[in-house]
C-alpha cells in the first residue's frame, strides 16, 4: 500500500501580502499600520526636514506634506485603525507645511500620541504638541526660536509685520495645544544667552515637560501604553 504524499504547509498568502504591503508603505511613506492582538495602530514618522511647496535637494532627508496630509485624513476615516502614534525626529522646515500637518493631527478624533525621539526642533515643536498626548525621550531635544525666512528679504516695515504674523500663528497653536503659557513660550523663543550666534532655547527631555511644552517623558513602550489606554477610553465612551 502506497503512503500518500504529504506536503509542508505553505505560508499564508494573505499574511505574505500584508507584510509586503507594510514594507512598501514604510519604504514609500515612512509609515506602517501595526495590527496587534487588541488594536490596530498607525505609526507615522516625521523625520528630517519638512518639505513645503518647493523641492529640497535629493540628498536631504525629508517629510513631504503631500504624503502626510492624505494619510491623516485616511486614518481618521478608517474603521480598522484605532489610534495614531506620531514619531518625530525633525530639524524643522517649511512653516506652512508643518502647521498644516499639525492642524490635521490636532483636529483628529482618533486617539493620538506623539513621541519626540532625537529632536523636535523649530516647526517640530507645534507638530509634537499637536497630539492629544505628547511624550519625549529623555535624551531628545527641542529648539524654540523666532521665525526665519530664506532668500531675498526686503528691509521694509511690511516684511517685519509679516514675520510677526507668522510667529503669532505658531505661538497661538502651541499655547492652545500644550500647557505652556504665551509669556513663557515667547521668553524661551527670544533668549539671547542660550544659543551661540542665534536667539532661542534648547530644551531636553524633562526640561520640555517642566516648561509645559510636552506632557511627559517616556519611550516607545510608554507611548504605546498611553495610546492603548486612550483607545480603551474612546471605545468605552458612547458615540
Amino acid at each position: 500500500m502506497d503512503t500518500p504524499a504529504t506536503f509542508a504547509p505553505a505560508a499564508e498568502p494573505a499574511k505574505e501580502n500584508e507584510m509586503a504591503g507594510q514594507l512598501e508603505e514604510i519604504e514609500a511613506l515612512g509609515a506602517a499600520t501595526v495590527r496587534g492582538s487588541r488594536y490596530a495602530v498607525h505609526c507615522l514618522t516625521i523625520v528630517g526636514q519638512i518639505e513645503g511647496h518647493g523641492l529640497l535637494p535629493p540628498q536631504n532627508k525629508t517629510t513631504k506634506y503631500e504624503h502626510v496630509l492624505p494619510q491623516l485624513a485616511a486614518i481618521e476615516e478608517a474603521e480598522d485603525i484605532d489610534g495614531l502614534l506620531v514619531m518625530l525626529n525633525t530639524v524643522g522646515g517649511d512653516i506652512e507645511a508643518g502647521l498644516a500637518i499639525a492642524e490635521l493631527i490636532s483636529g483628529m478624533n482618533t486617539p493620538t500620541v506623539s513621541l519626540v525621539l532625537g529632536g523636535g526642533h523649530s516647526i517640530g515643536v507645534p507638530l509634537a504638541s499637536a497630539a492629544q498626548v505628547s511624550m519625549i525621550a529623555p535624551s531628545a531635544a527641542m529648539t524654540i526660536h523666532p521665525v526665519r525666512l530664506n532668500g531675498v528679504i526686503l528691509g521694509v516695515p511690511q516684511t517685519f509685520h509679516y514675520f510677526q504674523k507668522i510667529q503669532e500663528r505658531i505661538v497661538r497653536f502651541v499655547v492652545k495645544n500644550s500647557r505652556i503659557s504665551e509669556k513663557k513660550f515667547l521668553e524661551l523663543m527670544h533668549r539671547t544667552d542660550e544659543l551661540a550666534g542665534d536667539v532661542g532655547t534648547v530644551l531636553y527631555g524633562e526640561e520640555a515637560v517642566s516648561a509645559g511644552l510636552i506632557d511627559r517623558v517616556g519611550g516607545l513602550s510608554d507611548a504605546l501604553a498611553e495610546l492603548h489606554r486612550m483607545i480603551d477610553e474612546a471605545q468605552e465612551t458612547p458615540a
